[in-house]
């Protein structure tokens, strides 16, 4: 069974290629593969030992050799064409009064291909500016449309932590990012705040919900009460990392409460974090005779903090 290698092109594409010929290649050497009706040229991005078999797909092309330094001046031209085709494209879009907006275009080593990636609203009607492209550089002509996040990716940029994208590096697939994500981590709803380059959710909202998740099991939730010493007070704020809640009176008086000082089976009156539809935690407080039970609840006192029992 010969080596897999990954190779990465422009705008962070990649692609799995067999190495039949057991050519030596690192990671960062350039290469010369199969393409779809031709030849490309990319860059070596992992080497069999890092690439899993079973994340390839089944038909694979092969890696036919090493890059030679005229395939770099090659490769070097095909980027000024890039450029001016992108030109053109705009200019045909306009001309054409299609709905769409060109991102990036991608010459393919041999000539063989052009790809126009571009974002649109909707599904579009391109046949007759496919046309005019055609005409103009006498090569096959692809269009492909990319979302948003895409879009980010093949451009780059560096996002708010002061790093570059992670999109444009290391991030392989978009998954969903929802609202809530950045609420269960006490996250500024400001869609300044959260969305990332491409204008969506940031991806990063994901990286350490988990963690969040669960250490908030430990705590009462926001807007519960507590009752300490007969006196019945609100639970405004949690801070995960201090371990410590802050408590508010009727008269608006706050005061902050390290967890670990929260007496056992202090009563917490109101919904708990793990009251939810599908929780199946063995210590869950809320918890009926069946997962999900304590979602009709209405009110009902819990022992806090759980016992480990």
């Amino acid at each position: 069974m010969s080596d897999l290698i990954e190779v990465v092109f422009k705008g962070r594409r990649r692609e799995y290629f067999t190495n039949p010929r057991e050519i030596p290649v690192r990671d960062g050497d350039w290469v010369i593969v199969q393409a779809d009706r031709g030849i490309d040229l990319g860059k070596v991005h992992h080497t069999s030992e890092w690439v899993k078999r079973e994340d390839a797909p089944a038909k694979l092309r092969e890696l036919l050799r090493p890059a030679q330094p005229e395939d770099l001046e090659v490769f070097e031209r095909n980027r000024s064409k890039e450029t001016r085709a992108y030109d053109t494209a705009k200019e045909r879009i306009v001309h054409r009064d299609v709905d769409m907006k060109l991102v990036d275009v991608e010459f393919q080593f041999d000539g063989n291909r052009i790809t126009f990636f571009f974002t649109a609203e909707k599904r579009v009607d391109f046949r007759d500016l496919v046309k005019d492209l055609a005409s103009i550089f006498r090569t096959r002509i692809e269009l492909r449309q990319i979302g948003v996040r895409d879009e980010a990716g093949r451009i780059g940029g560096v996002g708010t932590c002061g790093r570059e994208l992670c999109c444009a590096t290391w991030l392989r697939q978009f998954e969903p990012i929802t609202l809530k994500m950045a609420k269960d981590q006490g996250l500024s709803p400001s869609p300044s705040k959260i969305s990332g380059a491409c204008g969506r959710l940031k991806c990063c909202l994901r990286y350490e919900l988990d963690f969040y998740k669960e250490s908030s099991r430990e705590f009462p939730r926001i807007g519960s009460k507590l009752v300490l010493a007969g006196v019945e007070q609100e639970v405004s704020h949690v801070d995960i990392f201090r371990r410590t809640i802050v408590l508010s009176d009727e008269s608006g008086n706050e005061t902050p409460l390290p967890l670990s000082e929260l007496p056992a089976g202090t009563k917490v009156v109101g919904p708990s974090r793990d009251r939810r539809r599908g929780c199946d935690k063995t210590r869950c407080g809320a918890r009926g005779e069946k997962p999900g039970d304590g979602e009709s609840v209405k009110g009902q006192k819990l022992q806090f903090p759980i016992s480990e029992n």
